[in-house]
This record gives structure tokens, C-alpha cells and sequence, in this order.
């Protein structure tokens, strides 16, 4: 056994789970607290003084100055887009065309494919991410590297095979016999492997046929506990493109729905543009959306209407996209998604507190990934997936922090100044990972 100590922030997940934001966001703060951790579990949490006294002789990691956060959970983030980030001044099927999708094709090589893995797989753990629902690749054996790689990373990495069959470059493209028989060889190695599990991924309803997402479902039905993930309603041009596509559909989310995609276990990546009908729909399914506020930023697609998701009951997580975005770090996420919201016109705007940006990045996901039994705070009975902040001595984040008015206050100052420079440690399940 271990005894974690130092400054312990978190935000329950709470009987009605983490992703729902009509629920109010409570902050748990314990200023000196302990964990004390058993096989990778959180066997007791209380005050660091009472809990050294109750077990005397175990060993103490002592994780002051600084703070103490569960891992956090990356719900969108491309695996193959990691040598490309910076790509800016280009919307959507702009950048895919020329920054995204060339890339992409590189990882038909399944050597290189490995090499951008590696780095990919570095840079979530860097940033603190302990879990991710990863967009994999449009190539098999990429994947089969992939997987390789993610197993022995240490990280929860839940991720599949692209798929497309019209309106990309051709040698992304597959046929809806293949998309099939690739995806369910790959779920059979990965799926429930350790800390893997498989999530069938048509690329968007752009770049897909009815029949191809028909065989998704098929897949999807026959790997119980899979989760599907794609993107909705991004850019207009996109939405414009899904619509000329799929003309006897009611809307974008209507396409997933119509072919058996739309669930509880879907997530959507985006969703700046939604109809209200469709987030009656995804309320209705009990699917989430991954916010990628730097990405929407950064692509021009737009504000993330973050008021009417909530009202309509939409679960909403957080996602850095990567490749469309600026980096892994879900604090540079959430600091993004304050300031969208912050220029949202008042009457749309959802005014977010720290402790919001900490739910999103951390028990959000937890419970739109389906994790929120094992991860996404510091409850007894969870996996101790936490993140070590400590930054440098004599920064200004370390500066803010030591005069810091209150926990919230310190919370508000590492989204605001808060990098992977600043992490110390990185623990999943109980084991530290290599930064």
C-alpha cells in the first residue's frame, strides 16, 4: 500500500454521473489530504493527518507543493494528426485536404505508423491525459501497431479504424465487406485487452455511405461494451455536403441515428452547429459530445453552444482534437472553452467556473467514456489515476499559486498558466508512468 498526500482537488461524479452539466459542479478540496492506495485502488481518503496516524509504516509519496488531480480524459483526439498540429488559417475540408489527410496517408507504412504512435502515445501522457477516446487510422496494420503501442503505454486508450468509402483521397478509402472484417479482427485482438477497448469509428457522415455506416452498426452490435465515435455538424460546409448525401435523413445527427450509430455509447465529436431537434435526439440516446474548443477556434468553425446542449440534456465532455487543435493539454482545452464561452452573446452564454473546466477535463469524461465506475475522481473504490502539478520554482503559475486565495482560485490559475512542463507525475491505476 501507498499514502498519496499533497493538495487533493476533484469533482464527483455523483449518482447522476459527470457529463451532465444541469447538474451544479461541486469542487471537493482537501488542502493537506491523503489517499491512501491498495492494488491500484482508493482504499481510504480523509485529512493527511488522520490517515498517517491510522497507518503507520507505509510508505508516503509526498505530492507537495503543488496539486493533486485525478487524470484527465481526452474524449476526441487523432492519433494520426500528431506531426501536423499548427496548421492554422484554413477551414475544415481545407486543412483536411491539404494538412490532414496527406499525413494520414503516410501510415500505410506500418513502421512509420509505429514512430507517430510512439509520439502520439508520449504527448497524452505528458499532458496528463490518463484516458482517451482516440480516432485511429483508415489502415489496419496501423492500427495493429497502434494497439501494440497503447498496451504498453499504461494509458486507457479506447480507439478503432477509420472508415470512409466516397469523398476523401483514395487511399483512405475501404468498402463497407472490408471496413467489417478489418474491424472486427482488430476487436478481437484489442477489445477488453488490459486497459483497451474498441470503438468503431466512421470517419463522418461526409465521407461515408449508407451502406458503410450500415456495416459500422453491424460491427458495433456484434463487440458488446464498443463504443462509436464520428463527428457532427462542425462546419457549415460540412453540414451542407451531409445533407446533399444523405437527402431522405431529417438532419446531420439524423444520419447516425437512421443507421443504428446513435447510442449511449456514442460520442460526437463538435457539434458547433446543432439543430434543436438534434440535441433533442442525442438527449434521447444518452450520447455525448466531445467539445474541442481550440480546434473550433483554431479551424474557424465556430462558438460551441454550450447553453443549449445543457439545456436540452446533452452530456458534454472535452476533447483537444490535436491535429485541428493546438496541442494535448486539456488545461489549455479548458481554458479555450472559458473563453468561448465568454464571447457568446449572454443570452447563449454558460458562464464556467474553474471547477466546471476540472469536471469537463476530468469526470465528464470519465462518464461519457463510460469510466466513471473506475476513474474521473478521487473516490474510494476508484483506480487512482491522478496527475501530480508542481510547477517550477519562481514561475509565474508557481508564483499564482502560492498566492492563491482559495482552492478554486488555484484551480482558475492552472487553467489560466498551467502546461505539461508544470507536471510532475503521472500515475494510472496506481502505476507511474514514464514522462
Amino acid at each position: 500500500m501507498s499514502i498519496f498526500r499533497g493538495a487533493l482537488l476533484d469533482t464527483p461524479c455523483g449518482e447522476s454521473g459527470g457529463a451532465s452539466f444541469a447538474v451544479p459542479t461541486t469542487l471537493r478540496v482537501e488542502s493537506d489530504g491523503a489517499l491512501l492506495v491498495r492494488n491500484g485502488v482508493i482504499a481510504a481518503r480523509g485529512p493527511a493527518a488522520a490517515l498517517l496516524a491510522a497507518h503507520p509504516g507505509e510508505e508516503v509519496i509526498d505530492c507537495r507543493p503543488g496539486l493533486l488531480l485525478p487524470g484527465f480524459i481526452d474524449t476526441h483526439v487523432h492519433y494520426p494528426q500528431v506531426r501536423v498540429i499548427g496548421g492554422l488559417g484554413r477551414p475544415l475540408l481545407e486543412w483536411l485536404d491539404q494538412c490532414a489527410l496527406p499525413e494520414e496517408a503516410r501510415l500505410a507504412d506500418p513502421t512509420y505508423a509505429l514512430g507517430v504512435a510512439t509520439d502520439f502515445l508520449a504527448g497524452l501522457a505528458r499532458a496528463g491525459t490518463t484516458s482517451a477516446l482516440v480516432f485511429g487510422s483508415h489502415f489496419a496494420g496501423a492500427m495493429t501497431e497502434f494497439f501494440s503501442a497503447a498496451a504498453g503505454s499504461g494509458l486507457r486508450i479506447t480507439a478503432g479504424l477509420v472508415v470512409s468509402d466516397r469523398a476523401l483521397r483514395p487511399d483512405l478509402l475501404t468498402t463497407p465487406d472490408r471496413a467489417l472484417a478489418e474491424g472486427a479482427e482488430l476487436a478481437r485482438a484489442s477489445h477488453g485487452v488490459g486497459r483497451l477497448r474498441y470503438a468503431v469509428t466512421p470517419r463522418f457522415a461526409f465521407s461515408c455511405s449508407g451502406e458503410l455506416l450500415a456495416s459500422c452498426a453491424e460491427l458495433a452490435s456484434s463487440v458488446p461494451g464498443a463504443f462509436v465515435t464520428s463527428h457532427v455538424n462542425e462546419n457549415e460546409a460540412e453540414i451542407a455536403g451531409v445533407a446533399a448525401a444523405f437527402p431522405s435523413c431529417a438532419d446531420y445527427v439524423g444520419v447516425y441515428a437512421d443507421h443504428g450509430l446513435l447510442g449511449a455509447r456514442t460520442v460526437l465529436a463538435h457539434d458547433v452547429h446543432p439543430l434543436p431537434r438534434e440535441l433533442a435526439a442525442q438527449a434521447d440516446a444518452g450520447s455525448a459530445v466531445a467539445h474541442c474548443p481550440t480546434s473550433n477556434a483554431a479551424l474557424g468553425s465556430g462558438l460551441f453552444p454550450f447553453l443549449a446542449h445543457e439545456a436540452a440534456g446533452v452530456r458534454i465532455a472535452l476533447g483537444s482534437d490535436v491535429g485541428g487543435g493546438t496541442g494535448f493539454s486539456l488545461a489549455k482545452e479548458g481554458l479555450q472553452a472559458y473563453f468561448a464561452q465568454r464571447l457568446t452573446p449572454a443570452e447563449r452564454r454558460r458562464e464556467l467556473t474553474a471547477a466546471d473546466l476540472l469536471r469537463l477535463a476530468t469526470a465528464a469524461g470519465a462518464d461519457a467514456l463510460g469510466l466513471a465506475a473506475r476513474t474521473g475522481d478521487f473516490e474510494v473504490g476508484r483506480e487512482f489515476d491522478a496527475v501530480w502539478w508542481r510547477p517550477q520554482e519562481g514561475s509565474t503559475f508557481e508564483v499564482g499559486l502560492r498566492h492563491a486565495e482559495s482552492a478554486e482560485d488555484a484551480l482558475a490559475k492552472l487553467f489560466a498558466l498551467g502546461t505539461p512542463a508544470d507536471i510532475a507525475a503521472v500515475w494510472v491505476a496506481g502505476d507511474r508512468l514514464a514522462l
